[in-house]
C-alpha cells in the first residue's frame, strides 16, 4: 500500500506534539466576564435560565469580581438593573444609577481590574427599547444625546472603557466627541459594531430585565442573512473613532468575525451570548454533552475565527480549566 510521504498522525500521537502543533491558543487574558449589578444588599438572584449567573447587589458583585481577578480574568463588562424605568431611561446616566456607583466601588476596592460598562437604554427605560420613543418609532437622533450623557457618567465614575451596544447610527461618534470634550479622551470605546438581532440573547433579557414591551429591535439591530452588511457598521464605526469592535453573537457568526478580521486591523470582541452559554448548560445538566469540554472547544473556535477576546459568561469555569 502506498501512502502520501506526509503522515499528519505522526504530530498527533501525543500529548505533547499535539500541544506544540496548536496553532490557535486560549487564554486567561482573552476573557471577559459579564456581570449583572441590581440595587439593594446581600442580593444575589439567580438567573434561572443562565445557571451559575446571578443579579448582584455591589456587595456580592465585588466578591464574585475578586474571585475574577484572583483567576486572572482581566476585565469584567458591567450590565446594570435599575430601581425604577421611564421612558428616557434617565437611570442610565444618573450619578447615583446602579451602575455609576457599582464602577465606583469596583475601582476602590479592584483598582486593576478593567471595568467596562455597556452603554444603553433597554434595561433602563420602561418600554424596553434601546432608544427614546417618537411613538412607534425608536427616535435615533434624540437617543444619541442620552447614549452620550451615560458614556460620560460612567467614565467619570472611573469605567475603563465603554461600550455602546444600542446601534443607533452616529452613537460612536457622539460618544467620542462628548468623551474628548469632558477631559476623557483616554477613555477607549469598544463599539457593539456588528449587532444582529438574534434569538440567542433570550437568558439575558431575563437577566436583564430587558425585554421590549411591544415590538422588536429590528428596526435597529442587524438581520441575521446579511453579511456585507457588518462590514459596512464595523467601518462607520472605525471612523467614527472605535478603539475595539465587537461581533454579537459569537458561534453562529463566526463567518463575521472571520470576514471583519480580514478587513481591519483593530482588536476585536465577540461575545459568547446568553443563548449559547445556556444551550451547553442545558445539555451538560441533560447529559447530552460533555458541557466542559465543549465550552473550550467552543471558545477555541471563536479565538480561531480572529477574535482577541470573548465575552463570555463562562470565563470563571474556563479560566479555572486554564489553570489546570
Amino acid at each position: 500500500m502506498l501512502f502520501p510521504d506526509y503522515r499528519p498522525r505522526r504530530l498527533r500521537q501525543n500529548e505533547a506534539f499535539r500541544r506544540m502543533m496548536r496553532e490557535t491558543l486560549l487564554a486567561v487574558d482573552d476573557l471577559i466576564l459579564p456581570l449583572f449589578a441590581i440595587e439593594g444588599q446581600g442580593v444575589k438572584n439567580p438567573v434561572p435560565s443562565m445557571p451559575g449567573t446571578y443579579q448582584l447587589s455591589i456587595d456580592n458583585l465585588l466578591k464574585i469580581s475578586k474571585t475574577a481577578y484572583e483567576l486572572g480574568i482581566p476585565a469584567i463588562m458591567l450590565f446594570g438593573i435599575p430601581y425604577k424605568k421611564d421612558p428616557l431611561g434617565t437611570s442610565a446616566y444618573a450619578k447615583d444609577g446602579i451602575v455609576q456607583k457599582a464602577t465606583r466601588a469596583l475601582k476602590k476596592k479592584l483598582p486593576d481590574l478593567l471595568v467596562i460598562t455597556d452603554v444603553c437604554l433597554c434595561q433602563y427605560t420602561d418600554h424596553g427599547h434601546c432608544g427614546i420613543m417618537d411613538g412607534p418609532i425608536i427616535d435615533n437622533d434624540a437617543t444619541l444625546d442620552l447614549l452620550a450623557q451615560t458614556a460620560l457618567s460612567h467614565a467619570k465614575a472611573g469605567a475603563d472603557m465603554v461600550a455602546p451596544s444600542d446601534m443607533m447610527d452616529g452613537r460612536v461618534a457622539e460618544i467620542r466627541n462628548i468623551l474628548d470634550e469632558n477631559s476623557c479622551s483616554h477613555i477607549p470605546i469598544m463599539s457593539y459594531a456588528a449587532k444582529y438581532c438574534s434569538a440567542f440573547y433570550g437568558p439575558f433579557r431575563d437577566a436583564a430585565d430587558s425585554a421590549p414591551k411591544s415590538g422588536d429591535r429590528k428596526t435597529y439591530q442587524m438581520d441575521p442573512a446579511n453579511a456585507l452588511e457588518a462590514v459596512r457598521e464595523v467601518t462607520m464605526d472605525v471612523e467614527e473613532g472605535a478603539d475595539i469592535i465587537m461581533v454579537k453573537p459569537a458561534l453562529a457568526y463566526l463567518d463575521i468575525i472571520y470576514r471583519i478580521r480580514e478587513e481591519i486591523d483593530l482588536p476585536i470582541a465577540a461575545y459568547n451570548v446568553s443563548g449559547e452559554y445556556a444551550m451547553i448548560k442545558a445539555a451538560d445538566k441533560m447529559g447530552w454533552l460533555d458541557g466542559p469540554k465543549v465550552m473550550m472547544e467552543s471558545l477555541i473556535a471563536i479565538k480561531r475565527a480572529g477574535a482577541d477576546m470573548i465575552l463570555t459568561y463562562f470565563a470563571m469555569d474556563a479560566a479555572k480549566m486554564l489553570k489546570r
